[in-house]
């Protein structure tokens, strides 16, 4: 009875002080919010996702299956108004595609499985007994994961970046539920290297060495990715990319050539004193000279 008590009073104070916060904005005065706003912008491959929610503290208070988030029931993931999730370009999500636009994220968290919600009424906020599961936009269910810390304050966060994916976090108290938001970027880089390096008219060494590191970074065509280089380097040979060069004829098993246009490359690097890309270089050169 002295716990539930306890538990009690403690929730009508911290109601309390954030009446009085309110009270106190309302007659002009500046306090902190107890629930502050943030937000939090990641670009994941080619596209922009922004997450805007606010963050309340745990102040105390046991979170997960009690009276602040109780098991099994729609949960704004969040504090005051709703949390919305910002996608600038259609993105995949648990294998379905989600359109560009702008969604609330709610939860329906579980001691061992949440429910993640994206929803297309970003005006529900607390009032979550107005949800109706019909303007789900997507609909999915994710393990949740022990947290070996405790987060005091309610934080969204990206990571597990990737070219074309990033990981969402939700984390508080010692809860982990995260999901993976996939962009399409294959297609969009290949369509700017058709248009600006394929078909293109005066192309830039710049231009030539960005399409031969992307082809040669996602295995594409190795002798067009050289051939790309090779023309980068023509004129005006960067140790940057002569090393990229030696990588290429690495990875077609040209260890001699690849040697040879490493040590090109530590050399234009000792010129502009970049210590990196000469120790690159010795450690790349050792290990192809073995390779012969």
């Amino acid at each position: 009875m002295k716990k539930t008590f306890y538990s009690i009073m403690l929730s009508a104070a911290l109601l309390c002080g954030t009446a009085v916060t309110v009270q106190a904005q309302q007659q002009g005065i500046a306090m902190p919010a107890a629930s502050p706003l943030s937000s939090v912008t990641q670009e994941v491959g080619l596209s922009t996702v922004s997450v805007s929610y606010s963050r309340p503290s745990m102040k105390g208070r046991s979170i997960y299956g009690g009276d602040v988030v109780p098991f099994g029931q729609v949960w704004r993931t969040g504090a005051n108004n709703s949390t919305t999730l910002k996608f600038s370009d259609e993105v995949t999500i648990q294998g379905n595609k989600v359109p560009a636009g702008e969604y609330a994220l709610l939860t329906i968290p579980g001691q061992n499985e949440w429910t993640i919600i994206l929803y297309k009424d970003t005006k529900l906020g607390g009032n979550v007994a107005a949800y109706k599961q019909e303007n789900d936009q997507l609909r999915f269910k994710v393990k949740p994961q022990t947290n070996p810390r405790t987060v005091e304050t309610f934080t969204i966060n990206f990571a597990n970046l990737k070219a074309n994916a990033a990981d969402l976090e939700i984390l508080w108290d010692k809860t982990i539920a995260s999901f993976t938001i996939e962009a399409e970027v294959d297609s969009k880089v290949m369509a700017q290297i058709q248009e600006r390096v394929v078909n293109g008219k005066g192309v830039s060494p710049a231009l030539y060495a960005a399409a031969a590191n992307y082809y040669a970074d996602n295995n594409k065509d190795m002798k067009q990715a050289l051939e790309w280089m090779k023309k980068a380097n023509a004129n005006d040979p960067k140790f940057w990319n002569l090393h990229a060069q030696a990588k290429i004829q690495a990875k077609m098993k040209d260890y001699k050539g690849a040697v040879k246009t490493a040590e090109q490359s530590m050399e234009l690097a000792k010129k502009a004193n970049n210590a990196d890309y000469v120790r690159m270089n010795e450690k790349a050169i050792a290990e192809w000279k073995k390779m012969k």
